[in-house]
């Protein structure tokens, strides 16, 4: 337990001395939930990232007097129902959705909300980045991140990426750290879809986990000893993503045991430059999935961090409504990589 802690601070730590060395503007449009507010607080003082907080200004300077917070007046502070900016944030969105049949007075009125807002500030390039969650569902970011920021270019959907964080002497993975996707987010993804959600799953556990990707693409099937059609789409998933990424260290479709266990991998992928050595693995479905990393996290003892969502233009994460004031600095760390990374 100790060398596991121990390997989850060591990443963590990396991931923030990253995001301290390019730092990045983080909105975060829960601005006057408590935990939001004190963990802003310790990101300015450690200098994470800039702050914006999207929130009722007299709210947050109470709570800030209340909770003898010391540097929240160097955040960056949006009333959403006093901003000055408001006519300029709503025909920003009217532009973006008029085609979709959005009004006017429609963008005017969401132009207050706080997660609007948040977007739009993403979008009109005045922050990097958004984190929320600690009230809201992952329904209530994602909805206007796809319909302002969108997808990344060549992307169709959105996906979540958990790293587990593996138990001591435990032999698979690099470095005690696997990365699981979709865990969180698209239910049955097409094949196209499915090979966009390893190339992404790849990306992160190069640019979050900080491990060399070994991506298997997982079925109930290895290299045809099953016949079905969801076999089929994991074949086609696999040929799409070897055809777009030939950098990548990927294959498909691959059985649990063939992807990670060195033994079976040989046995019954003979020739696979992953089979045996997978640490990145991409299930079929968001069912198997979700289902999956849950089983290794309580039956195994892995630690599940995430889910980092990929796949947006910008980094949108969402926290869990029961996170703390730990939770949400970390998730700010990530995000601030996930923003240098896109820069890159």
């Amino acid at each position: 337990m100790t060398l596991k802690i121990f390997k989850i601070m060591g990443l963590i730590e990396q991931i923030i001395a990253n995001a301290q060395a390019e730092k990045q503007r983080i909105v975060l449009p829960e601005g006057d939930e408590p935990r939001t507010l004190k963990a802003a607080d310790r990101i300015i003082a450690d200098g994470i990232a800039d702050v914006i907080l999207i929130g009722p200004a007299q709210k947050i300077a109470d709570m800030t007097a209340e909770f003898g917070l010391k540097n929240i007046g160097k955040a960056r502070i949006i009333d959403p129902k006093n901003n000055p900016d408001r006519q300029k944030y709503a025909e920003m969105l009217y532009e973006l959705r008029k085609n979709k049949g959005m009004t006017m007075e429609q963008a005017e009125g969401l132009a207050e909300n706080f997660m609007y807002l948040g977007i739009l500030l993403v979008k009109a390039g005045e922050a990097d980045g958004l984190v929320s969650g600690a009230r809201s569902t992952t329904g209530d970011m994602l909805r206007p991140a796809l319909q302002i920021i969108k997808t990344v270019p060549g992307v169709t959907c959105v996906s979540g990426a958990f790293i587990m964080f593996l138990p001591e002497g435990c032999p698979y993975g690099t470095d005690g750290k696997m990365v699981f996707a979709d865990c969180a987010v698209t239910p049955m993804p097409t094949a196209e879809q499915l090979a966009e959600i390893a190339i992404c799953t790849a990306d992160t556990a190069k640019n979050i986990a900080k491990i060399d990707p070994a991506v298997a693409i997982l079925s109930f099937s290895t290299k045809g000893s099953a016949k079905h059609e969801v076999v089929d789409k994991v074949i086609e998933a696999t040929n799409i993503a070897q055809e777009r990424r030939p950098d990548l260290l990927l294959d498909g479709e691959l059985q649990a045991d063939a992807a990670i266990v060195p033994s079976v991998g040989s046995s019954k992928a003979p020739g696979s430059k992953v089979a045996g050595k997978a640490n990145t693995l991409v299930f079929p479905c968001l069912e198997v999935g979700n289902i999956a990393y849950k089983l290794v996290q309580r039956l195994a003892g892995a630690e599940a961090v995430g889910p980092v969502l990929q796949g947006l233009a910008k980094p949108c994460n969402d926290l869990s409504r029961g996170c703390s004031i730990d939770d949400v600095y970390k998730l700010v760390a990530i995000t601030c990589n996930q923003a240098i990374a896109q820069k890159q």
